[in-house]
């Protein structure tokens, strides 16, 4: 049976999407440890990190970087946190999570927010990850 990460994939269950592209998908957590928290996840289905062929890794952490500058100029926050669990969904993913201090990565804090909440935070994240392309495309153009 597919994870709920694959069905989210093929668009059989919504999501609050961030980013995606032909290898990689991210998008806001159901449950928020703090307002930005995002799941990213490489669209192959592997259960755990250790499985992930390295090339995919690199290029999954890579663009993780692009989404935890995003999060951070969207939230204000001093972090981006980035942890792997990988035991609540047998799929390999990032956590994103906006934090202040160390305290702040805790999931006992996580929660539901309101669709308004998680539309805004979306939003916000969106348009910094265009800023930051946008931004990429201006430096390349000046060479």
């Amino acid at each position: 049976m597919s994870s709920v990460f694959t069905q989210i994939i093929q668009g059989k269950l919504p999501c609050y999407k961030i980013y995606e592209d032909e290898k990689v998908i991210a998008f806001l957590a159901l449950d928020q440890i703090s307002l930005g928290h995002t799941l990213l996840i490489c669209k192959d289905e592997i259960d755990h990190w250790l499985d992930v062929p390295l090339d995919l890794y690199e290029y999954l952490h890579g663009v993780s970087i692009k989404i935890g500058r995003a999060i951070q100029r969207a939230t204000g926050s001093t972090r981006v946190g980035q942890m792997v669990m990988g035991f609540e969904v047998p799929h390999y993913h990032l956590h994103l999570i906006p934090a202040w201090q160390m305290a702040d990565i805790d999931y006992k804090r996580a929660k539901r927010r309101s669709p308004e909440e998680m539309h805004e935070i979306q939003t916000k994240i969106y348009r910094e990850l265009e800023n930051i392309e946008r931004t990429k495309i201006n430096e390349n153009a000046m060479r």
